[in-house]
């Protein structure tokens, strides 16, 4: 595998991880109204897209391939939950 090819399968492993980190991110502007914001939109849509990268790594550790629902499932909720503690959820 050439290293254009390698460039390829990387981004297209961390593409949902990256619609799901802004996406997320948008929604709870919209939905979550004032709250105290601790850090700015790009922050936390990083910190987002790590969590989901993360999840994505331990699942095809896991798994052994890439692209299961569990996977996705998991990268969605802690996703969320990353948010929901961004946003201070609890108060």
């Amino acid at each position: 595998m050439g290293p254009l090819d390698f460039l390829n399968h990387l981004l297209n492993f961390v593409a949902p991880a990256a619609w799901l980190a802004l996406g997320v991110t948008l929604v709870a502007r919209i939905f979550i109204k004032n709250r105290p914001v601790a850090l700015t939109l790009p922050a936390q849509a990083a910190i987002n897209f790590v969590v989901a990268v993360m999840v994505l790594g331990i699942g095809l550790w896991v798994f052994g391939r890439d692209g299961k629902m569990l996977t996705y499932t998991g990268m969605a909720l802690l996703s969320a939950t990353s948010q929901w503690v961004m946003l201070r959820g609890w108060r």
